[in-house]
């Protein structure tokens, strides 16, 4: 991991997780003291690594580190006082985002930085399983509206429109979803 949000409604929370993440070698540390500004920056899941240190300025804190588990590939993890730790626990552990109690302790810190990365490790090869088989998909879904175009358009069956697709891509040394865009340019009302 390198690049790292803290999210921390005090200058002192961002500098003692500043402190520790420099440690860890990250190499660019973002700070915020607002949820607004953080939901913009984590908007381009730029980050290997989202810290939320709790309370926000305007809400707890929960919301917004689900709210990044789901929105990005970053590791998440919400710092909260000792009494509150297990309530949030039950909250958002489910949800992919780590706990971790108050006061840090620079050890214990060190390890959850590691079970961060190896946990995002395993996940990485089923997130871009995840997102091939979501372009592949796409791309089915061009072809097969291709077809359907030939089909309606040029009275040609399903296998003649898929034929024509295959040798067209064939002959034009192009991709079929190429061709298929191409179609549907050329036969889209």
């Amino acid at each position: 991991m390198k690049n790292a949000l803290i999210v921390s409604k005090t200058e002192s929370g961002i500098k003692a997780i500043s402190s520790l993440l420099k440690t860890e070698d990250f190499d660019d540390v973002a700070c915020t003291l607002s949820v607004d500004d953080a939901r913009e920056k984590v908007r381009d899941d730029l980050f290997d690594l989202i810290v939320i240190n709790t309370p926000l300025d305007c809400e707890t804190g929960l919301e917004f580190s689900v709210e990044c588990a789901g929105a990005t590939k970053a590791s998440v993890i919400l710092i909260v006082r000792q009494d509150k730790a297990d309530k949030a626990f039950e909250l958002v552990a489910g949800k992919g985002v780590l706990v971790i109690s108050k006061p840090l302790n620079k050890h214990l810190f060190h390890h959850y930085i590691i079970f961060t990365r190896c946990f995002k490790e395993r996940l990485i090869p089923a997130y871009e399983e995840n997102e091939k088989l979501k372009s592949e998909m796409e791309e089915m879904k061009i072809i097969n509206r291709a077809k359907l175009l030939l089909i309606q358009c040029l009275s040609m069956t399903e296998t003649q429109a898929h034929s024509y697709i295959e040798r067209q891509a064939m002959n034009m040394r192009k991709s079929k979803l190429e061709i298929a865009k191409q179609v549907i340019k050329t036969y889209q009302n």
